[in-house]
């Protein structure tokens, strides 16, 4: 089944069960393949095409403007993209915003980055909705060349995402400090001159907003590599262990990961995970993880805090999610998605250990979560 171009196409994008759709495309040129998800947000396009959690993935935008704010380095939450691919509904408009410095069209073609535009993504995301996230093929070839039997090929032959550690890929090389806060006007961003507290952040793919949001809530932060173990960890001396975002199966990244956690844990450190830090500690302490049916990817998910009854608007972006039924007796569920009931938080009942699903640096309430990062900080006081 394949949807006629209205106009003589540049890009082809193909779906492991043949479905071929045809747009125009933009950015780099060439092929790639990837698992296909869609994304809700209404804003925040280059934060989402630059966080790492989204390694192996082509990001459907629902939105339609997208590329009408520009791209600007301040909003890039890693050194480069780490998305796969673009698919959107009009082709991006010219940038008219005043932190702009750069076309997105331009940017995502010097970042080696495919985008199509022109494609029905509402009848996309339902394909993806009903039938799972997608194995895809992107190609952009300015003069409408395609093999569309071979990007099938290509889509069917995707290994996926199950199985697969992916963070090792995104990591840092080796560690580093961090000290800068949380964007504000008219300063924009600033340094943290006064911290209260030593944190070690274990980047599976950290957000550079989460590291920001530490410090500014008085953290001096070392990054560390993803394969840190727990004597590396340690050596520091930390008043409290950051466990981030990344992307891929949690529990292959937990063949290195678990052990380090629970090493951790034995030292009665306060810990704060987020993300595949969430997930990583879950599985530390004994529960399991499941591959979703197409996950969760926006900015608009209401989650619900188990504990205070308040709801709070959040940014999530994940595939994979804890199941709550393998929860051990010392660890409850502090908070639920409002969408499907799926497990969006944990705690240790006796000790000052707890991790989310949702990403409260994304601001998409837009200040409904900050209150766990002050959380962490408190622990650490006390």
């Amino acid at each position: 089944m394949s949807q006629a171009p209205q106009t003589r196409p540049t890009a082809c994008l193909a779906l492991a069960d043949g479905t071929v759709f045809y747009g125009r495309g933009f950015g780099a040129t060439g092929e790639t393949v990837a698992e296909l998800c869609f994304n809700t947000a209404m804003t925040g396009y280059q934060e989402i095409m630059t966080d790492p959690s989204y390694a192996g993935q082509i990001v459907t935008f629902t939105f339609p403007h997208v590329g009408n704010t520009g791209v600007t380095p301040e909003d890039d939450e890693t050194a480069e993209p780490v998305a796969s691919g673009m698919v959107v509904k009009w082709d991006p408009t010219d940038a008219s915003n005043w932190r702009s410095t750069e076309e997105l069209t331009d940017w995502l073609a010097r970042r080696g980055r495919i985008a199509i535009g022109g494609i029905d993504t509402r009848r996309l995301t339902r394909a993806i909705r009903q039938q799972g996230a997608p194995h895809a093929a992107l190609a952009h070839d300015p003069e409408g060349n395609f093999d569309t039997a071979a990007l099938v090929a290509k889509a069917r032959g995707f290994v996926g995402l199950e199985g697969l550690d992916l963070a090792k890929d995104v990591t840092c090389a080796q560690s580093y400090r961090w000290d800068e806060m949380r964007w504000a006007w008219p300063e924009g961003y600033t340094r943290q001159e006064n911290p209260q507290h030593k944190v070690v952040a274990i980047d599976y793919g950290a957000k550079r907003n989460i590291l920001r949001c530490l410090a500014s809530a008085g953290c001096d932060v070392t990054v560390l590599p993803a394969t840190a173990t727990t004597e590396e960890v340690l050596a520091h001396n930390p008043d409290g262990v950051f466990l981030s975002n990344g992307p891929g199966d949690p529990a292959a990244t937990g063949t290195y990961a678990v052990p380090m956690i629970q090493g951790v844990l034995a030292k009665d450190i306060p810990l704060f995970g987020i993300c595949l830090g969430h997930q990583m500690l879950a599985l530390a302490l004994g529960a399991r993880t499941i591959k979703m049916n197409h996950g969760h990817h926006g900015a608009n998910h209401p989650v619900k805090d188990m504990e205070t009854g308040k709801v709070e608007i959040t940014s999530m972006n994940h595939g994979f999610a804890v199941d709550s039924q393998t929860l051990p007796e010392n660890v409850m569920e502090t908070h639920v998605s409002l969408f499907d009931g799926s497990n969006c938080g944990i705690r240790v009942k006796d000790r000052p250990v707890f991790s989310v699903q949702h990403h409260p640096e994304a601001s998409p309430g837009p200040q409904d979560s900050f209150y766990l990062f002050e959380r962490f900080a408190a622990s650490m006081r006390g």
